[in-house]
């Protein structure tokens, strides 16, 4: 059974920490997590913005993890922005005065994919080439996960637009795999491709194989065909005796 959790709305206190104007209309509790309404103001409507919500649990040193909602990279500026942090998951049955506070800059992505398309399956044991815009000169760090687990890891690449992904052979197949890019220089800089497929590569021979049997298959059957059904009339027409003749 779940403990309720003990954070009443008077012990939420907000810091917005910002170049631009943020208002926060309302806190609300629901269950286990912490619903934040917000406004995020700004003159110039196609500008991207990177958010991120601190608490005063570790002094404001991470960003909450358990976080959903307008939060996190290329938030755009506009009324009835939402954040819902799962409080629960992140802190577990905490109790106590809690403040919260809104992080955000304008962002300038430090890479962004290009070609890499995650409705598309990749094949183990093949090099697949993932290109994208640098965005500073910062060197990169690009890994392979699936789910939640580091499948393998590129520390420290240059920031020049191309990377090439080396599936090995023996990863499993699934459709749970993705790629974090992060900074080098910067922990606040992180972005996750989506979802994508893993599937086997299908040797040369298996697929040749299979042919040459079917064709294997017909050629002895044609033949054997022919001749049987030769036989068989020819038995037919000398043995089988006819009725009122004798054998």
């Amino acid at each position: 059974m779940k403990r309720p959790l003990l954070i009443a709305f008077a012990n939420l206190f907000f810091t917005v920490v910002s170049a631009q104007t943020v208002t926060i209309d309302k806190v609300e509790l629901a269950g286990d997590k912490i619903i934040v309404h917000y406004n995020l103001e700004n003159s110039n409507s196609s500008s991207n913005f990177l958010l991120n919500l601190y608490g005063s649990n570790d002094n404001f040193s991470s960003p909450l993890a358990k976080v959903t909602g307008d939060i996190g990279s290329e938030v755009k500026p506009g009324p009835n922005k939402r954040i819902e942090w799962n409080i629960r998951q992140e802190y577990g049955n905490y109790k106590g005065k809690l403040t919260l506070e809104i992080r955000g800059k304008v962002y300038v992505p430090f890479v962004k994919l290009q070609n890499f398309t995650t409705a598309a399956s990749y094949k183990r044991g093949k090099v697949h080439e993932v290109l994208w815009k640098p965005g500073n000169n910062d060197p990169i760090n690009v890994e392979l996960y699936k789910g939640d687990q580091r499948i393998q890891g590129s520390m420290s690449q240059p920031n020049n637009g191309a990377f090439g992904l080396n599936i090995p052979t023996n990863t499993k197949t699934g459709s749970d795999y993705r790629l974090k890019i992060s900074s080098a220089k910067n922990n606040d800089e992180i972005i996750y491709s989506s979802n994508f497929k893993i599937k086997a590569k299908i040797p040369l021979l298996l697929k040749v194989l299979p042919i040459l049997a079917i064709g294997g298959v017909v050629a002895v059957l044609g033949g054997r065909s022919s001749k049987k059904d030769a036989g068989t009339l020819t038995n037919v027409s000398q043995d089988l005796p006819l009725p009122g003749f004798p054998k």
